[in-house]
């Protein structure tokens, strides 16, 4: 049995303009049968299961992550996002952080 776009998105908890993405992309397998999408249940199974593959233990080591350094980058990145407070430069926010 083929699954729609809206059974795939409700199935994956993904929303249906990504899977169009995806399928307009060659992301997913999909099929197209007169112009509507429509998806393989057990190649979309496959899909899927090719993630796992690819877990973090299969990264080279220089690759891997520790938490600490990941706390850090997070917050770096947090504040490299956040934009300042009204009337607040970014050099005069690194400084009241220590940077």
């Amino acid at each position: 049995m083929l699954l729609t776009i809206k059974d795939l998105s409700a199935w994956l908890n993904i929303k249906p303009s990504t899977l169009y993405l995806w399928a307009a992309q060659g992301k997913i397998p999909c099929q197209k049968i007169h112009g509507l999408i429509r998806f393989d249940r057990e190649k979309v199974m496959e899909w899927l299961a090719s993630f796992e593959r690819t877990s973090p233990g299969n990264l080279p080591r220089e690759l891997r992550v520790n938490a600490s350094d990941l706390g850090r980058i997070i917050e770096a990145a947090k504040r490299d996002a956040y934009t300042p407070r009204h009337g607040e430069t970014n050099q005069q926010r690194a400084q009241k952080e220590g940077r």
